[in-house]
């Protein structure tokens, strides 16, 4: 028995040290497979076109490389890139993340991402006035009623892809909780559009409500 282990050390020894190495090569040098989530970014949209579908914001991302590379300090700039530029009208459009759509790393390869393919509806860019509605709170200060209501301004600029911009017919205020007083009540607010899709042209527009109350007859 004693014979078995002592026989043919030095073959014994190297084909230990082999396995190690095969090892340590398989497992530390450059075959570990990893997915993670990676942010994507469009880029270079035309200025008179609007994305109007759902936008994927991550993919998953297969990756290989060393198990240093792969390690979450190093994959935090990993990006996705979809460029729009060479869009120049309305309709859809079919991206797929290949190779040369990943930032990576050095040293990171990259097999495939899920999804594989990015689907987006591309609209004309619009913009048009819309009327300003103001929302109070639920409930109006018991035995009072509303005696006049002055608005600043009476309707402000949406803009955003086509469809979206037609559906909106008006924009809300912030709700108002009026006071129990006879004395005018100024209040300034900010507009709620109510499509993700559809913004304010201008962004830091305020709304100026004055409201005066009167005692309910």
């Amino acid at each position: 028995m004693t014979r078995l282990f002592t026989e043919n050390l030095g073959l014994k020894a190297l084909s230990l040290a082999v396995a190690v190495l095969l090892w340590l090569a398989t497992v530390g040098g450059g075959n570990v497979t990893t997915a993670v989530a990676v942010p994507i970014q469009y880029r270079n949209l035309p200025a008179n076109l609007e994305i109007s579908s759902d936008l994927v914001d991550s993919a998953y991302v297969e990756l290989r490389g060393a198990s240093d590379r792969l390690s979450g300090s190093s994959l935090a700039n990993a990006l996705v890139v979809l460029d729009l530029s060479a869009q120049d009208r309305p309709g859809e459009r079919t991206y797929s993340i290949l190779n040369d759509s990943v930032q990576l790393p050095p040293g990171v390869e990259f097999l495939r991402a899920i999804p594989s393919q990015i689907r987006l509806r591309l609209e004309p860019r619009v913009s048009r006035e819309t009327s300003v509605v103001v929302r109070y709170a639920p409930k109006l200060p018991d035995g009072w009623a509303i005696q006049a209501q002055q608005v600043s301004p009476q309707t402000v600029k949406v803009v955003g892809p086509d469809s979206h911009v037609q559906a909106v017919d008006r924009v809300q205020t912030d709700p108002i909780e009026l006071r129990a007083i006879p004395d005018e009540q100024v209040f300034r607010v900010h507009a709620f559009t109510g499509d993700p899709l559809v913004r304010l042209e201008r962004s830091s527009v305020t709304i100026t409500v004055r409201v005066t109350l009167q005692k309910s007859p």
